[in-house]
């Protein structure tokens, strides 16, 4: 197997091998078939994360041709205007002001109040489970909280939230390497409905304004804040997708994990106060993230290696995850591990605004399972979804005697 090669179904089915082999040939490697330059070690990853010569974005600064890029097809149009008005997508100023808006709804306190609410939700989907001896802990459990949680932050009807999950999952295959061509009309359709909705939504909150993110958002009154519609649009739709995309994955990814490691498992079980290192320890060890791309606005230098203007660097977030000049026995599974810097979160200007609010998703299902499911196995093997940067499973099969 080629030392990174994320159409493999080999390499997608554990990619930390080829990482290590990676890591060994050097910080820096092209990788023609994206045409990307590859950063596996953690101290580079980290630190070019925070390196205000690399953006998510160089339209700020740059036209298509000034920086040696084609503009997206006519075609893709919906999708890279939802996605381009996102502030995971945009540098400041743009960036600040939004962020700024936004984390007024992420504050520590704000954030808080919602673990009684988290709670009850994880604990009324668990005993869903229980009651039917088991199902597909992705659509039971790991899916409805954060989706839930997220939807009634921005203010969506319950009634309205049956499309979400689906469009977020259209809109992410677009973030996966060279998507082929289905991919990225499934992405379009889904970015012009969710946007269609959206604007329809924004209209009723401008008439009857509620307690909810979206009102919040119109009601900025402070012109340095102030949003236009296509970014409450694309704040909306990032916050849904990256709100739940994480914290889905990492809880199956999380329990996978735990079921092809008894012993953890069995030390969780027996002492529920691991909770909080075992998320970040499980977040380490199968990133949800794999991938994290940015533009090089000004040359570079890695290692001796001169990386241009124009280029694009990835950033592997799994391979961080398991460089063993960070973590000791990293790819081992140690729920007690309390030197435990990963980037799956990311870093810098960017680092997940969401982080502490999935922090408490993550505790609260764990914590329900282990408490209301504690005889809960693996009923069969799940089969990994055929995604490299989005990294998740298609189910997770499980039985609670």
């Amino acid at each position: 197997m080629a030392a990174f090669d994320p159409w493999d179904p080999d390499f997608l089915a554990d990619p930390y091998p080829s990482y290590a082999e990676l890591r060994a040939r050097g910080r820096v490697q092209f990788f023609e078939p994206t045409n990307q330059w590859l950063v596996p070690h953690h101290a580079d990853v980290s630190g070019l994360l925070r390196d205000r010569r690399l953006g998510r974005t160089y339209q700020h600064r740059f036209t298509h041709e000034e920086f040696g890029r084609t503009a997206p097809p006519p075609e893709h149009e919906p999708f890279h205007t939802l996605n381009d008005h996102g502030m995971l997508d945009l540098e400041p100023p743009d960036h600040t002001r939004i962020r700024r808006l936004v984390s007024k709804a992420f504050t520590p306190r704000t954030v808080e109040r919602l673990r009684p609410y988290v709670a009850r939700l994880a604990g009324e989907l668990v005993d869903g489970l229980v009651e039917k001896g088991g199902g597909d802990l992705l659509t039971d459990v790991a899916e409805p909280l954060p989706v839930a949680v997220i939807a009634e932050m921005l203010g969506i009807p319950e009634a309205d939230r049956g499309p979400l999950r689906p469009w977020s999952a259209d809109i992410c295959g677009m973030y996966e390497l060279n998507p082929p061509q289905e991919t990225a009309a499934k992405a379009v359709r889904a970015s012009a409905e969710f946007s269609a909705y959206l604007r329809e939504l924004i209209a009723e909150r401008r008439r009857r304004p509620g307690d909810d993110l979206i009102s919040g958002l119109i009601e900025a009154h402070d012109e340095d804040d102030r949003l236009t519609e296509q970014e409450m649009i694309s704040t909306a739709v990032l916050l849904l997708n990256a709100g739940h995309e994480a914290t889905v994955n990492a809880t199956v990814n999380g329990w996978y994990a735990l079921f092809r490691n008894p012993a953890q498992l069995a030390a969780l079980r027996a002492d529920h106060s691991l909770v909080p290192t075992a998320i970040e320890e499980l977040m380490r060890y199968d990133t949800p993230l794999q991938l994290f791309e940015r533009w090089v606005l000004d040359e570079i230098e890695v290692d001796g290696t001169t990386i241009p203007r124009g280029a694009e660097i990835a950033m592997l977030f799994g391979s961080a995850n398991h460089d063993p000049a960070v973590f000791q026995a990293p790819d081992r599974l140690d729920l007690t591990r309390r030197d435990n810097p990963h980037i799956s979160f990311s870093a810098g200007i960017h680092y997940c605004i969401g982080a502490p609010l999935a922090r408490i998703e993550l505790a609260a299902s764990m914590t329900a399972l282990l408490e209301r499911a504690p005889t809960l196995t693996l009923a069969a093997e799940p089969e990994r979804k055929p995604n490299f940067v989005i990294r998740g499973l298609e189910g997770l099969r499980v039985e609670v005697r």
